[in-house]
């Protein structure tokens, strides 16, 4: 799997969902591979956009469009000064839900001394993880090379969200976060996606 994440402070949010609706419309049904989007703007107006593909080359392919560089030559004029881009095909995605019925997506973006090791903890402690946190439908982990991540964690609503941050986590589960918090550089970004919009093909 490949993934595209975009990000940058836009003057005008409410200028950006016509335009992915646009994108939808016309453009998505010539974009092999194309799995889902999931896009959304902060209190304080940061636009923030993972884009997923099957592959590299299928996310090449789409870019070479000259309907995609029309479409994002537009895009780019809502931006503040141009965006951050990052590409990875380091995606491993969580799901205990249908990602796309989330009311509230959180953004988690830090650093690691041992990401392959972060990674593997996740995997393993996924059964107790969603037993614990019924409120998460899944997550979306995309790495980049000097361990760095960013992940993308999908909730019911912000309201259970609230709520499940409240709880004490099982014994294992907390032994888990411990160990992930040991292997953290520094402290992690957050960004909360209030409004929201999850797209995929039909």
């Amino acid at each position: 799997m490949f993934a595209q994440i975009i990000r940058g402070k836009t003057f005008d949010p409410w200028a950006v969902r016509p335009l992915v609706d646009r994108w939808m419309k016309e453009l998505a049904p010539g974009a092999n591979g194309w799995l889902g989007t999931t896009s959304g703007v902060t209190d304080d107006n940061q636009l923030f956009v993972l884009v997923r593909f099957e592959s590299d080359e299928d996310a090449r392919a789409n870019g070479d469009r000259p309907e995609q560089g029309e479409w994002w030559a537009e895009m780019e004029t809502l931006f503040d000064e141009a965006p951050t881009i990052r590409d990875s095909s380091e995606v491993f995605v969580e799901t205990r839900g249908d990602l796309n019925s989330a009311g509230f997506v959180q953004v988690r973006m830090g650093k690691f001394t041992d990401r392959d090791r972060v990674t593997k903890i996740m995997m393993d402690s996924l059964p107790a993880r969603t037993a614990d946190r019924p409120d998460i439908l899944g997550t979306v982990n995309v790495g980049y090379g000097n361990d760095e991540a960013v992940t993308l964690i999908y909730f019911k609503s912000e309201e259970a969200a609230r709520e499940g941050e409240r709880k004490e986590p099982s014994p294992s589960v907390k032994a888990v976060l411990e160990e992930m918090r040991s292997l953290s550089v520094g402290q992690p970004q957050f960004l909360n996606l209030r409004t929201l919009w999850l797209d995929s093909p039909v």
